[in-house]
Parts: C-alpha cells; structure tokens; sequence
C-alpha cells in the first residue's frame, strides 16, 4: 500500500500552473491542495467566472499528469460579524462547489472562522455562541453542497471556532450531513497553551473523529519564543508514527498533503514520511 503524499500549489514554484504540476509530477507527489485565490495573478479567476469551460480546463491539466486535486481551498469567513461579507463568502462557497463538481475534487476545504471581523483569535472563538454562529452558516453550505453531490471538509484549528476534536464531533452530530467530512491536521490542534501534551491530543482526535476524516494535512512545528510555529515535515517535534500507522490502518489511499514546505525542502519533507511509512 502506497502513502499518496500531495502538497499545496502555493508552496511550490511560482511558475505558470502548467509547469507547476510538470514540476510536482517530476517531484513524486500524486495529488496536490488548490487554491485559486493563490496562484500567479495572471492566473486568478475571479469566483464569478467559475464557469464550466474553466473547470474543465482546470480539470484536463490535472488528468494530463495523472494528479488528482485532493482540496479545492475556500478558506473564507463563516462567522464574520459582517453581513454583507458573510453574504459575499456564501456565494464563493457556492461557486467553489459548482467548480468542485466539475474538477471532481476529493472536497472543498474550510477551516472554521472567528466571530470577527479581521479572521483574528480571541477569547470568543471558543465560545458557545461563536460555535452557533458557525453551524446555522455551515449548515446554508453543505445544502448546497448536497444538492450538488460535493464533499466539504472541515479543517479544526485551535485559534479558530472549531478547536478540537470534540468541538468537531459536535459540528458533524448536528449537522448530520454525508457530505461533511473533516480534514485532519494535527498540528493546527496544537497551541503553546497545549503543546506538551500534543500526543493525547492528537489520539483522542483521530478516535474521535475517525469515521469522517477524508483528507490528512502534514507539517511539524518548533517552539520559538514562546510561540508555536509550523514548518515543513521533519524539522520539528511531531512523532509522526502514531498518525501514520492510524492511516494506514483505517484510511488507505487518503490524500496526504504537504503544508509549510517550500521549493528546497519538500522532496525531502516527502522522503522522510515515507521512510516512516515504510518502516510501520
């Protein structure tokens, strides 16, 4: 059994999208996280011209490399205080699933905002009434997205809305919807506050959230003043065995991808999981 390593477009290269994948291809990676909103700027389209031709553009670069695209980004806002942003970002979640349906994308992904307006943390992302706020917009989403026939993941992230494994078990519980699956990133449930007991935290998350959890997010992390800071895999702390072996076990074939590499060391941050893989 194969570990399908992918990593995110806008880590790599900044060269035209062809040549990115040519490039990844050559790279070894089997599938990659696109965000549209991050590639050149000759080569951003505005989520108004998402139209079918597009997609199918999109769609036909991927297939030509034999690369599937594991997350199509939408990393938008569900909480803002602002309602006529909140509006706008409902309208690219639709247009982001519309596109999804085309490319036939693993998922759409999100992470899970903050009750302001600056997409900041603050005390109140923790909150019982930041998690309502996010579920009554969440819930607009994934209608659409059902009616669509799209998956959209939920990425939990300790400074945002949705900040541990239970809260995301709550999130899946009262939305009941087929279509809402979780991208796992164990670093992001991480916090200097929480750190040093990084591997019950990440255990009781993957138990807990086991039968959801469609797309897998590697990186690492170092503590540098007192701060936690995410870096490509293999240059911090995380003992990635644990996470390996529970992929293994239950998610064969799930999409891995690469966060926080950069041009010089993403070959290497790929290598290194391998090894581990093969060795469990």
């Amino acid at each position: 059994m194969d570990l399908q390593i992918g990593i995110r477009l806008h880590d790599t290269m900044e060269i035209p999208l062809p040549k990115r994948l040519d490039q990844i291809k050559k790279d070894g990676f089997s599938c990659a996280h696109l965000a549209i909103s991050k590639l050149l700027p000759e080569e951003k389209i505005d989520y108004r011209a998402f139209t079918p031709g597009y997609g199918m553009y999109v769609k036909h670069l991927f297939e030509a490399r034999k690369l599937d695209i594991a997350v199509l980004g939408c990393y938008l806002n569900l909480a803002t205080p602002d309602e006529n942003q909140r509006m706008e970002n409902l309208k690219k979640y639709e247009a982001h699933i519309r596109l999804a349906s085309i490319l036939g994308v693993g998922l759409v992904g999100t992470e899970t905002g903050a009750p302001n307006k600056a997409y900041i943390f603050e005390d109140a992302c923790h909150s019982k009434k930041a998690l309502d706020i996010f579920i009554k917009n969440l819930r607009i989403v994934m209608e659409y997205a059902e009616r669509m026939g799209v998956i959209v993941g939920i990425e939990p992230v300790y400074r945002h809305i949705v900040w541990n494994g239970v809260r995301a078990r709550e999130v899946l519980d009262t939305i009941k919807s087929p279509n809402l699956q979780i991208i796992f990133d164990p670093v992001n449930l991480l916090d200097i506050s929480n750190y040093k007991n990084d591997k019950n935290i990440i255990n009781e998350t993957m138990e807990l959230l086991k039968d959801e959890i469609a797309v897998v997010h590697l990186k690492d992390y170092q503590v540098r003043d007192g701060k936690l800071v995410s870096v490509a895999a293999g240059t911090g702390e995380m003992d990635y065995k644990p996470i390996l072996k529970f992929i293994k076990e239950n998610k064969p074939y799930i999409h891995v991808t690469l966060e926080n590499t950069n041009p010089e060391n993403a070959v290497k941050a790929r290598k290194y999981l391998e090894n581990i893989w093969n060795s469990i």
